[in-house]
């Protein structure tokens, strides 16, 4: 009678096979050069998490192979030999190209040297993702967990603590990763290494209602338009593209976009796309300026110079002290309600100087306003 196989047995046999890389794993979740971890932590630690005997002396030929496997992934075309790169390691005095280093210093222990990002560029990456708006909250906190794992466990606790608390305006549209995928295949020009002819999408725009806020329904238009590029601004992820309807050159909010699909008719509007002038198009889409364009000068109060420059940048913009107090400047603005709105909120600390006809279009601006609260 054939006896069972012992499974248990097989488990320990194949976690003992892998071995140096649950050092790896272990190293890169637990260790950077403020955390030093010795051999004999790493022995206990793989027992205790993987069942996983080891002594001292296999620990350290683990980590010269994980180095040695590092260096050769990283320099491919430079060293074709793990022989090759067992002789670089071995003469990498200062620990230059390997991913685990050693200490020995009062810490001493192994430590992870060479991360592919440093830990402030992953609180960068998470607080990019978190401050997207058209992102969804649950989608933000999968990406956040997804690029916390470049950096140390304790780590990233730290970060995940830090945006937890930030309070941000998200999208309710959990399509838009699918959104972003459609219209990337329908402007690429390869698909699967073949060539592939940019084509038009369609879709439906979401829309708010009163009734119920936190659910917006598609309108029951439906758009044709051939997409060119993808834009961010103020958190918010825009198609540009050639509607079919108008002929124009046009942007949609993607987190405002439903059943995307591709139509598989070739794109339009390549003329109008080559000769349009991107920054006035942006400029007028996006900004505060969407209107008739006009240089304008206006008088401000010193403190809000910052406030100015952010706003109009320093190219083409002439700045001028008009006394202790005051600075003017002259800059190309696109003469709008949106622009008269910027006015209002820094009140009496600015003044139009000229054109006149700009000055007194902003009066009436004003006074169209203070009508509504006049009494009947």
């Amino acid at each position: 009678m054939s006896k069972e196989p012992n499974n248990s047995a097989k488990g320990k046999r194949d976690n003992q096979k892998m071995k140096p890389f649950f050092v790896m794993e272990y190293l890169l979740k637990n260790s950077d050069e403020n955390k030093r971890i010795t051999a004999d932590k790493i022995r206990d630690a793989l027992l205790e998490k993987y069942d996983i005997s080891s002594n001292v002396r296999s620990i350290y030929d683990d980590i010269k192979e994980i180095n040695k496997a590092y260096y050769l992934l990283n320099n491919a075309d430079e060293t074709g030999t793990m022989e090759a790169a067992a002789d670089v390691i071995e003469a990498d005095e200062y620990d230059e190209e390997k991913l685990i280093a050693y200490s020995h210093s009062n810490k001493r222990g192994f430590y992870v040297k060479n991360r592919k990002l440093e830990l402030d560029e992953v609180r960068l990456l998470a607080e990019c993702i978190y401050t997207s708006k058209f992102i969804t909250q649950k989608e933000a906190d999968r990406l956040i967990t997804v690029i916390n794992d470049l950096t140390t466990l304790e780590n990233a606790k730290s970060i995940k603590h830090d945006v937890v608390f930030t309070d941000r305006v998200k999208t309710t549209n959990k399509s838009i990763v699918n959104n972003l995928s459609i219209i990337n295949t329908a402007m690429s020009l390869r698909i699967d290494s073949k060539p592939h002819t940019p084509e038009k999408i369609s879709f439906q725009m979401l829309t708010h209602t009163i009734a119920d806020k936190e659910k917006p329904l598609p309108r029951k238009t439906k758009y044709v338009v051939s997409p060119y590029k993808l834009i961010v601004n103020d958190g918010n992820y825009y198609l540009l593209a050639f509607e079919d309807k108008s002929q124009k050159m046009k942007t949609y909010r993607i987190d405002r976009m439903k059943s995307v699909s591709l139509t598989g008719e070739s794109r339009d509007g390549e003329e109008a796309f080559k000769t349009m002038d991107m920054d006035r198009f942006l400029n007028a889409s996006f900004s505060m300026f969407n209107g008739k364009p006009e240089y304008v000068r206006m008088r401000f109060i010193n403190p809000l110079l910052d406030t100015v420059m952010e706003r109009f940048g320093t190219k083409d913009v002439l700045y001028s002290k008009d006394d202790d107090t005051h600075f003017t400047i002259s800059a190309k603005v696109y003469i709008s309600d949106q622009f008269y709105g910027w006015l209002c909120g820094l009140g009496k600390r600015v003044k139009i100087i000229s054109p006149e006809y700009v000055a007194n279009d902003y009066k009436a601006f004003l006074d169209k306003i203070r009508k509504m609260y006049d009494s009947d």
